[in-house]
C-alpha cells in the first residue's frame, strides 16, 4: 500500500472542521463525500478511527479508494447509510455532519436520537436555515459551545461544536440575535461576521429601495415590506453590539 508522508490538505472549510474537533476516540462523519476530511484526522491522531457515511454510491466509493491509497483501511470504514441508519450506538464518540441544507441535518439528527444523543460531541455545519436550525438545537436540549465563520469560494459557512446540555436563556431580544447570527460570533465581535454583516445590511437595503418603488401587488409588496425592515432593524442592533 502507499502511504503518504505528510497529512493530506484540506480546504480551509475541511480544515476548520477537523480544527474544532476534540482529539481521541472514534468519529462518524455523515455526508463524508470524498473521505478527505477522516483521512487527514487519522494521519495527524486526532482521532483514533473513523467511520466515513454517505447514501452516495459513487462519493462513498471514492472516499474508499482515498483511505485505500492513504493505508488507512484499517483505522477507517467506509459504510453507505442514509444519514445514521447504518451506525450504531458505540461505533464512535464524536460526530461530524457538514456540507448539507438545515432542514435535511435536522432531519438526520431527529430520526433516531438515541443514536444522536450518545455523541459526546458533534460538529456541525449547515449549509441553510441558519437561525431556524440555531433554534432547533436549543429546543432539542443542545447547546453551541463554539462557532467560528470561514468565508471560502464566495460563500460564508458556520461551523459550530454542539454538546448536550442547557445554558440561562438570554432575554428574548438578544435571543433573536444569537439565533440570526451566532451568539459565540457576536460575543467575540468576530471581524469575519462583522463583514458578513456589512454584507448583508446592503443587501436587504437594496431589496427595500426595490420594494418601497414598486405600485404593483399592494398588500403582497407592504408584507415583504415590513419583514425586511424587521430584518434589517435585528441587523442594525446586531451591528451595535458588535461596535
Amino acid at each position: 500500500m502507499i502511504k503518504q508522508e505528510k497529512p493530506i490538505s484540506l480546504s480551509e472549510r475541511l480544515w476548520t472542521l477537523a480544527d474544532m474537533l476534540s482529539p481521541g476516540g472514534r468519529v462518524a462523519d455523515i455526508g463524508c463525500d470524498h473521505g478527505f476530511l477522516d483521512i487527514y484526522l487519522v494521519q495527524t491522531s486526532k482521532v483514533d478511527g473513523a467511520l466515513a457515511m454517505d447514501v452516495r454510491k459513487g462519493p462513498l466509493a471514492a472516499a474508499q479508494e482515498h483511505v485505500r491509497v492513504a493505508g488507512l483501511s484499517e483505522k477507517i470504514e467506509t459504510r453507505l447509510s442514509d444519514g445514521l441508519r447504518e451506525f450504531q450506538v458505540g461505533e464512535a464518540e464524536k460526530l461530524v455532519c457538514a456540507g448539507m441544507g438545515g432542514p435535511l441535518m435536522q432531519r438526520i439528527l431527529t430520526d433516531e436520537p438515541e443514536k444522536t444523543e450518545s455523541f459526546q460531541e458533534m460538529i456541525l455545519q449547515p449549509q441553510s436555515e441558519l437561525r431556524e436550525f440555531r433554534v432547533f438545537l436549543r429546543e432539542k436540549g443542545y447547546q453551541i459551545i463554539e462557532e467560528r465563520i470561514i468565508f471560502e469560494d464566495g460563500k460564508y459557512y458556520f461551523p459550530m461544536k454542539v454538546v448536550r446540555g442547557e445554558k440561562a436563556p438570554a432575554d428574548a431580544e438578544l435571543l433573536e440575535l444569537y439565533d440570526r447570527y451566532g451568539e459565540q460570533l457576536i460575543l467575540k465581535k468576530d471581524p469575519l461576521l462583522l463583514r458578513y454583516l456589512l454584507e448583508q445590511k446592503r443587501i436587504l437595503e437594496e431589496i427595500l429601495r426595490n420594494l418601497e418603488s414598486q405600485d404593483a401587488a399592494q398588500g403582497r409588496r407592504l408584507d415583504r415590506l415590513r419583514e425586511v425592515k424587521m430584518e434589517w432593524e435585528l441587523l442594525h442592533k446586531t451591528l451595535e453590539l458588535m461596535n
